[in-house]
This record gives structure tokens, sequence and C-alpha cells, in this order.
């Protein structure tokens, strides 16, 4: 009989593609994993994975019967939230969350979750949450918006602008617009997270601004810190801002960016999912 820790067995070794980290992921050793493996391949009467030194992969039945361990462990999650041990319900939601978040945004969207759902968060870029998303290894993901992404696989949480920020004394702090070639002159600090890095680069270069770099990090409050400190000048989206700081506008500086709320395509529980959008809210809530 299948197990539901041959589920769990299972799915680790998918994910991990190694019986090492397979074993890791789950807290057991390797030998338990490998046993746990080779009995459920007797179970079903079939090989499950192809082994080689560099990659453990799935075979045929294995990729049909993946589809099947992913639903049942989706059950095992629904009976658990039955029970009354704590313990055994977590967590009810795997959530990540774009490192670029603002500390507030961070807080407005975790505090009405965390009073509703047991909640694992996972930090992440936009490439890295997308990535456990697409293998299912994560329920839902907050993140920014891409041109691609269709509109009816995503909720839209908030939309904002980018701007460039300097610190209260600084002597453009006071100016509504200025022009980039204003800022030729400047110190810049470079957010290494921001997701229009690129842009903004082909931006300035465009206009003849070549910067001198204070610092490059990827720590994005240390960046926004030290604006405040007047060690430069940075952009950012308008919800990073932290006191001391002053937004300005840049002409032909238009980029903006839209969060979204996105589920795992096997998070097919529809009353989490609509759970989870009203209390994460919407747009027009946060504005």
């Amino acid at each position: 009989m299948i197990k539901r820790s041959h589920i769990r067995q299972f799915l680790a070794l998918v994910e991990a593609e190694s019986f090492t980290l397979g074993a890791s992921r789950i807290h057991v050793t390797q030998p338990t994993l490998s046993a746990g493996i080779a009995d459920l391949e007797r179970i079903v009467g079939t090989k499950l994975f192809l082994r080689s030194k560099r990659r453990v992969r799935l075979t045929e039945a294995g990729q049909r019967f993946l589809i099947l361990a992913r639903e049942i462990d989706q059950n095992f999650r629904k009976a658990d939230r039955f029970s009354k041990r704590a313990v055994e319900r977590w967590p009810d939601l795997r959530i990540g969350l774009i490192r670029t978040l603002g500390s507030q945004m961070m807080e407005a969207f975790v505090a009405p979750l965390s009073s509703r759902f047991s909640i694992e968060i996972t930090e992440g870029s936009d490439a890295e949450l997308r990535s456990l998303r697409s293998k299912d290894q994560i329920d839902a993901i907050v993140t920014t918006k891409r041109e691609a992404d269709a509109e009816e696989e995503m909720i839209t949480l908030v939309r904002e602008p980018y701007a460039m920020f300097v610190s209260d004394n600084h002597p453009l702090a006071n100016e509504q617009q200025v022009a980039p070639e204003r800022l030729a002159g400047e110190t810049m600090i470079a957010r290494r997270n921001c997701e229009i890095l690129r842009e903004t680069s082909q931006f300035f270069t465009r206009h003849g601004v070549r910067p001198k770099f204070a610092m490059r990090s990827e720590n994005d409050d240390w960046c926004m810190r030290l604006v405040a400190a007047g060690v430069g000048i940075t952009t950012a989206p308008l919800s990073l801002q932290v006191e001391g700081t002053t937004p300005i506008a840049v002409s032909g500086y238009d980029f903006k960016r839209t969060i979204a709320l996105m589920f795992s395509a096997q998070f097919t529980d529809s009353k989490m999912r609509e759970e989870l959008a009203a209390h994460i809210g919407t747009a027009e809530n946060r504005r």
C-alpha cells in the first residue's frame, strides 16, 4: 500500500534530482530515501526514476505518477487542515515574496495571511520565485508582472512608479522634475536587485550620464539608508522610500512596476485561492 511517506519521498527526489539533496530536504538519510523509493517502485510495479552519476530523472511512468503524486500530496495537506494539532497542519500555505518589496508593503501583504493561515515564506528574485512556482514547490508568489504574463492568471495587487531618490538635504530635493543630464555629476548607489537595472543604465547612457558608483548592493535597505545619509542617489519604486529621502521625477524616466499574486498550477484549491486573494486584497484597496 502506498503511504504518505512514499509520496513525500518521491516528490523530494523529483525536486532535488539527487538522492543526497532529496534526503536532506525531508530530513532523512540517503539509504532511507533510497529504500523508500525502491519500495514505492515495487508497489507500483515499474521504475519511476532513471539513475545516473550526474542526476536522477523521471521515467515516462514516473512523469505520469508525478501528476498523481502531486494531487495526493494536495489532498493530504487538505486533510491536515482538519487536524487539531498545529504541527501536522504546517503549512497551510507556501508563499514566495520578491525581495524588492518594501518592508511596509511586505507587512501589509503578510499580516492578514498570518491571522488566517499557517504560512511558510520564501524570499527570492523574480526568476527564483517563478522557477519554484513552475516546479510546484510553492503555492503562490507575489512578484513583478512581466509583459508576457496573462492577466487572467494573476491578481494585480499594486501598481507604482519608479523615482530617483535623493537625500532631503540634496540641492535637487525641492525640484519637482529634473532633466537626466543634470544628474551627470552625481554619485550613484546601484540596487543590484532592481528589476529595471538594465533599462536604467541604457536610459542614462542615451543621455550621456555615466556616473561614478559609491556602492553596488543587493541590500535595498542599505541602499536607501545611504541615500538618506547623503552618500549618493538611487532609483527605486516609491514603496522603498525611507525617512530622510525625497523622490524626484526625471524627465523621460517613466518606468513603473506591477506587483501581482500568481498561483502554482497545482494549487487547485479554489476556496483557498479565493480566501488568499481576499486576505491579501486588491490594488484598489492599497492606493
